[in-house]
């Protein structure tokens, strides 16, 4: 095997489809360099589509500043899309040889310590392995598309991988925000997969035998059952259904209907022309007015609804997605930690304008501004070092006083960043300046001012902070003490002044 040095923040991508795209954004916005390798000649076109989605969708799903942006890259040639990556990710279509000849030619140019992931939704990772000159570094890692929202990622290791192979893996998926679910034996399909078939095909007979359309059949997933799987999946549900006494009552209840020929799921309707054609023509009618660029957007702004309702719960996928900020923000140790905005103060949030936040007049809603800096002091104050087991030990930060000014609209999907400047910063006070600025040109938005008292909990009377939160906020008042006032601090309501 040859190639350079590992760079711990680089990833290849052989195949720059649909999912081979979602996978180089998500790494790509969590701060690595990705270098894409498709000798499709509109490659570079079809991936920044997926990354205009992907810029818009994964930071509304985060509450913590994600890490700068990593480079792109396509590469000419297999072997420089590959050199000098940690992990390399297969995307290229479900072509068995295809696949034998791509991840040869990886295993024999990427460096010896770098993974392989295959997308592949159906071949076992011992149909893939037998092409290594060395030891085995080929695993499945079958995502779900949308890469960059959806956070599942089967992955199957195989007889031949080691174990330690496997769990740094899983380490790296994990830190780019996924979940890895290790499928414990090689099977065709892997999981998911031989689940959405079992579905797929009894679709496919309720169309054949003209019981349902297309959109009856999507309609009775999104309006149902699609809606209890989404937080809480299948065996939960059905615990639901079996009341007090379980999953056992339940099956008891409903298990002899298995043996009833209700399903067909071990046939198949004959895809014949006219079949085909029939589904052709009932999807074309349900949804044939949207392009496909406009029902991605409306997946994703659905999706990233749907998670960040889940973590305002903390449950499902929102759990995962909360326990993702915790580890962005544990790189955040300091006042220097942050990026600057081109004001010279923290940036500190960056996010996207979500359908819901939109009103009457089609902008942001007023209450939404003080939420988003309300959301960058939570940052602020968590840089500082109050934690929530700061919290939890009796202390914290009050709002004593705050005021909002509205300079700009902003629309929906915009992309935005939130930003302070401490003015002033002692033992009990903390004087904060923030700004709402759209992220493609920094135009100012809206400006926040507030002012926080350190409060001990149980008395409800001021208290100094800690020695180490006194510390921090007094260097970070310091270092934005050469800063230019903003023109606009202190200001009372109806004053005639501007930022």
């Amino acid at each position: 095997m040859t190639g350079g040095a590992v760079t711990a923040a680089k990833a290849g991508v052989v195949g720059g489809g649909v999912i081979g795209g979602g996978w180089a954004a998500r790494f790509l916005l969590h701060g690595w360099n990705v270098t894409v390798f498709d000798p499709d000649p509109d490659v570079q076109q079809q991936l920044q589509a997926v990354l205009d989605h992907a810029r818009l969708a994964l930071p509304a799903l985060a509450d913590t500043p994600m890490p700068a942006e990593g480079t792109l890259r396509f590469a000419k040639s297999l072997g420089e899309a590959v050199d000098g990556a940690s992990w390399v990710q297969e995307s290229v279509p479900e072509d068995l040889s295809l696949k034998h000849r791509v991840l040869a030619g990886i295993d024999s140019q990427a460096t010896a310590s770098a993974i392989i992931g295959s997308s592949t939704s159906g071949f076992r990772p011992g149909e893939l392995q037998h092409i290594t000159e060395g030891p085995v570094r080929i695993l499945v890692a079958h995502p779900f598309n949308p890469v960059y929202i959806l956070p599942l990622v089967e992955v199957v290791g195989g007889d031949a991988l080691y174990r330690e192979t496997l769990e740094r893996a899983c380490t790296v998926l994990t830190s780019i925000g996924m979940k890895p679910v290790v499928v414990r034996n090689e099977i065709d399909a892997h999981i998911a997969d031989r689940l959405l078939e079992s579905v797929w095909r009894e679709a496919l007979w309720l169309i054949n035998d003209d019981i349902a359309t297309t959109e009856e059949i999507d309609d009775v997933i999104r309006y149902g059952f699609g809606l209890r799987w989404a937080q809480m999946g299948l065996f939960d549900t059905y615990r639901l259904a079996g009341g007090e006494a379980g999953m056992a009552h339940f099956i008891q209840q409903f298990g002899p209907a298995l043996q009833w020929p209700w399903s067909k799921l071990t046939d198949v309707p004959a895809l014949t022309e006219a079949l085909v054609q029939k589904i052709a023509a009932q999807s074309d009618a349900q949804s044939g007015h949207l392009s496909v660029r406009e029902l991605e957007r409306i997946r994703d702004r659905n999706l990233v609804g749907m998670l960040r309702s889940l973590k305002e719960r903390n449950w499902g996928a929102g759990a995962l997605l909360n326990e993702h900020d915790r580890r962005l923000a544990a790189r955040l140790t300091g006042p220097a930690a942050l990026d600057a905005d081109s004001n010279g103060a923290l940036r500190l949030l960056d996010i996207c304008v979500l359908p819901g936040w939109i009103d009457y007049n089609g902008h942001m809603t007023e209450y939404r501004y003080t939420q988003v800096f309300s959301d960058a002091s939570d940052r602020l104050l968590q840089m500082l070092g109050m934690d929530a087991e700061y919290v939890a030990s009796g202390r914290s930060y009050y709002t004593a006083e705050t005021h909002v000014m509205h300079l700009g609209e902003a629309a929906v999907d915009q992309a935005l960043y939130a930003s302070s400047q401490v003015l002033l910063a002692d033992t009990k006070r903390l004087h904060v300046f923030y700004r709402l600025c759209t992220a493609e040109d920094d135009r100012l938005l809206a400006t926040g001012e507030s002012m926080y008292l350190h409060v001990d909990r149980a008395s409800g009377r001021v208290c100094a902070a800690s020695d180490k939160i006194v510390a921090n906020a007094g260097a970070l008042a310091a270092a934005h003490a050469n800063l230019p006032r903003p023109a606009t601090a202190g200001r009372r309501v109806g004053e005639r002044k501007t930022e």
